[in-house]
């Protein structure tokens, strides 16, 4: 999930691994985004204050940051991934703390290292992997996500958050293979949407619509799916999720 901060990737990228998971499908989240999101979009409660996969790093003779030995994708999921609802597992970088990026370096380190081997462990063939990148093109630029064969584009119907899609939505085409659509989110109308397509020059693949009982489970720190599962906005996203499956 990518775009500009605050368009809703957490929600819509929390709310689409609860609809995989309760499909059947086997799910890994991944949340590279060092602010807090994605646990809460989830149902899984506040991010840890400390970052499990701290534990999967050490630094080597030179000071750089490498993964402790006989630490793999898979072992790495199985040591430090915690548990969401629906049987999601979920897998963090890490979240800034007060005093600043360095206590949670081991554990950014450690995260880019496993996701980059993610794509050939075959243990993980036929499991779903949902992340949930930070704002802006940066992540995407330098990698973060190897694992993604699509990048849904968020974009909320303003001029700033269009430009914001629409490039990180060409850095992320530029991957060999890779794909990206576009979702408008927090629309209010047909009006709304068309205003969206014509500002990213394409169609959008869907439109979650503004959603008062979606806000609500925000400001109460629930996932929209637990708060408001008949909710308009879920619904839009589940239509989403067979939207993608199709294409």
């Amino acid at each position: 999930m990518i775009g500009k901060g605050g368009a809703g990737k957490s929600v819509i990228s929390g709310t689409m691994a609860r609809v995989l998971a309760r499909d059947g499908r086997r799910v890994l989240a991944l949340d590279s985004d060092l602010l807090p999101g994605l646990s809460l979009s989830l149902g899984a409660g506040p991010d840890p204050a400390e970052p499990p996969l701290n534990d999967a790093a050490e630094q080597d003779e030179n000071g750089r940051w490498r993964l402790k030995k006989g630490i793999g994708p898979v072992r790495a999921v199985k040591r430090y991934a915690t548990d969401a609802p629906d049987g999601i597992r979920l897998l963090q970088a890490g979240k800034v703390p007060q005093a600043g990026l360095e206590p949670i370096m081991g554990s950014i380190n450690a995260f880019y290292r496993v996701v980059h081997r993610l794509p050939d462990a075959r243990t993980f063939d036929d499991w779903t992997v949902v992340g949930d990148l930070p704002a802006g093109p940066r992540q995407i630029a330098f990698g973060w996500a190897p694992y993604a064969d699509t990048y849904v584009a968020v974009v909320q119907p303003s001029a700033q958050s269009a430009l914001t899609a629409r490039r990180v939505a060409r850095i992320a085409r530029s991957r060999d293979g890779a794909r990206a659509v576009f979702v408008a989110n927090r629309v209010t109308g047909p009006a709304d949407v068309r205003h969206v397509e014509e500002m990213i020059g394409e169609p959008v693949l869907a439109a979650v619509p503004v959603d008062e009982a979606v806000a609500r489970a925000e400001l109460l720190g629930f996932a929209p799916i637990d708060h408001a599962p008949d909710s308009a906005a879920v619904l839009e996203i589940e239509r989403l999720v067979t939207a993608l499956a199709d294409e």
